[in-house]
């Protein structure tokens, strides 16, 4: 898209600006979407070694997550 229009008086584009601001505002979002999916696998990758850890030692850590969202009716 460029910034000319033969339909105007000034040949210029009427919805240019909305079209830089919602690119700029896209390419925005897509960085920081990324940088989140990071942060979230490094923290799930984190989760499953805790996870693993409490299986070797027969650690049950389910029955307590489970009783405390019910009782906190946060589940």
């Amino acid at each position: 898209m460029n910034n000319y229009c033969a339909f105007t008086k000034d040949h210029e584009c009427l919805i240019w600006m909305d079209y830089t601001t919602t690119r700029f505002e896209l390419e925005e979002a897509n960085d920081l979407c990324h940088g989140n999916w990071i942060e979230i696998s490094r923290l799930k990758e984190r989760i499953e070694i805790l996870e693993n850890l409490l299986d070797s030692h027969q650690i049950n850590y389910l029955d307590y997550y489970l009783d405390h969202y019910e009782d906190n009716n946060e589940f």
